[in-house]
């Protein structure tokens, strides 16, 4: 997507509202034990450039340290997980299903696979990587 194209998306109350206004990565799904509790699933994420991340409403926005390295953003009023920061990283992690429309949106690999519970098969003939991407 370009600066044209601005993809926007918000939480299910709509006390976090974004615009992102640059590319987006492919959507990778996280299978690490924090995505799978905190979503109640593997997690799918796009990504941008932070600074191309702009919040057009965030009352609802609250950050919690997940890791030493990085946190995660949802809404406090609806409890929607919107987003994953690598401290310094100049990237954002954006959950795919909070897009308004996710459909130029394709899955490109699979995370954590070595984390990734019974339940459930990856069958896409996607990458799967065992840990994280790098």
């Amino acid at each position: 997507m370009t600066e044209r194209q601005a993809a926007t998306g918000g939480c299910l109350c709509g006390a976090v509202r974004y615009e992102v206004r640059g590319e987006l990565r492919g959507v990778v799904n996280c299978h690490c034990g924090q995505c799978l509790r905190s979503h109640g699933h593997h997690a799918a994420f796009s990504a941008a450039a932070r600074d191309d991340l702009v919040l057009t409403e965030s009352r609802g926005l609250k950050w919690h340290r997940s890791s030493d390295f990085a946190r995660r953003g949802f809404c406090a009023d609806c409890g929607s997980r919107l987003f994953w920061e690598r401290e310094g990283s100049g990237r954002i992690s954006i959950a795919a299903g909070s897009f308004d429309d996710s459909s130029r949106l394709r899955t490109v690999r699979h995370i954590f696979v070595a984390d990734k519970p019974g339940y459930y098969e990856i069958a896409d003939g996607l990458e799967q990587l065992p840990r994280g991407m790098g």
